[in-house]
């Protein structure tokens, strides 16, 4: 199994990692709502952006400029010896809704693109991830308050914030999204369930759903036993879906077909990510949330190139 190492520690709940042309690993800390960059070299950790709320999914899009799912700051957080944990129900602070931001690399400044759609607020926007034309599909995650849930989302956005329609609706907290390398499905993992959806990309913002017991007419690629929940995921330059395993901390790699499962243990039960970089992007990233490490190690198979960064 690939050996895993220390990049840093002292983050504040890291998400949404992002590997840069320059080395660097720009990320989200979500504890702190912030979006930071961290230097592999030395560890060293700046603050580039004060987002507020909680910066989760992050992504590069067509200007340059970070993307981000922004959930409002719906967790209550619990600290317990070495670790952090997100709680529920959510805070008093928590505005109900969540948003979609844009970043500023170069100066740090924070626009709110999205905050709706068709009327319906944004809850608790998750994970992102952009197709070649521009746009960009994110989740919604929702909100488990003490004894409610809510029923959320897929959603397709334009980067200049002239459009914004809902794909999909109906299921149990969507988290991590991702395009196969041909940019013709569309992987969805939820939380809650442990299970790996995945739909046709009819159109940009229109998925083709045939499966008539899967939510929005999903096929489900994969779905774990016990009790091991999903979190956000990368998809690899081979198709392979790989997603980051809550309790069961690690990384499950699953492949196109859905055959076969691959996972790699990481020492956090709350392991929420994973991107690639390097000159061949077979080094991979991953966000070890609850004891708010960074970590790297050599990947199997090369990653995915994005549509931008």
């Amino acid at each position: 199994m690939p050996e895993l190492q220390l990049i840093t520690t002292g983050l504040r709940f890291p998400e949404g990692p992002i590997a840069m042309a320059d080395g660097s690993v720009v990320l989200v800390e979500i504890a702190r709502g912030t979006l930071s960059r961290v230097d592999p070299s030395n560890g060293a950790i700046d603050v580039v952006a004060e987002c507020g709320g909680g910066p989760n999914g992050a992504a590069i899009g067509p200007d340059g400029k970070i993307y981000l799912c922004n959930n409002g700051g719906c967790f209550d957080w619990q600290e317990l010896p070495g670790m952090l944990f997100p709680g529920s129900p959510p805070p008093p602070s928590w505005p109900g809704h969540g948003s979609i931001q844009r970043v500023d690399l170069a100066t740090g400044e924070v626009e709110e693109l999205f905050t709706e759609c068709d009327g319906h607020p944004l809850r608790a926007p998750n994970d992102i991830v952009f197709d070649a034309g521009g746009g960009f599909w994110f989740t919604d995650h929702g909100v488990r308050e003490a004894r409610t849930s809510d029923r959320s989302g897929i959603y397709y956005a334009r980067f200049d914030g002239s459009s914004i329609v809902e794909a999909a609706f109906g299921l149990d907290a969507p988290n991590g999204i991702g395009l196969s390398p041909e940019g013709d499905r569309l992987y969805v993992a939820e939380t809650h369930t442990g299970r790996l959806w995945s739909w046709r990309v009819a159109e940009p913002g229109r998925l083709d759903g045939t499966n008539p017991l899967g939510p929005a007419g999903a096929d489900l690629l994969c779905g774990l036993p016990g009790f091991q929940l999903f979190d956000s995921l990368a998809v690899d330059g081979e198709g392979w879906v790989n997603v980051a395993t809550l309790v069961n901390g690690g990384i499950t790699s699953v492949s196109p077909d859905g055959a076969k499962v691959e996972h790699l243990a990481v020492d956090d039960p709350i392991t929420t990510n994973i991107c690639f970089g390097g000159d061949d992007l077979r080094t991979a990233y991953i966000t070890a949330s609850a004891t708010g490490r960074l970590l790297m190690t050599e990947w199997p198979r090369p990653g995915l190139k994005l549509a931008f960064g």
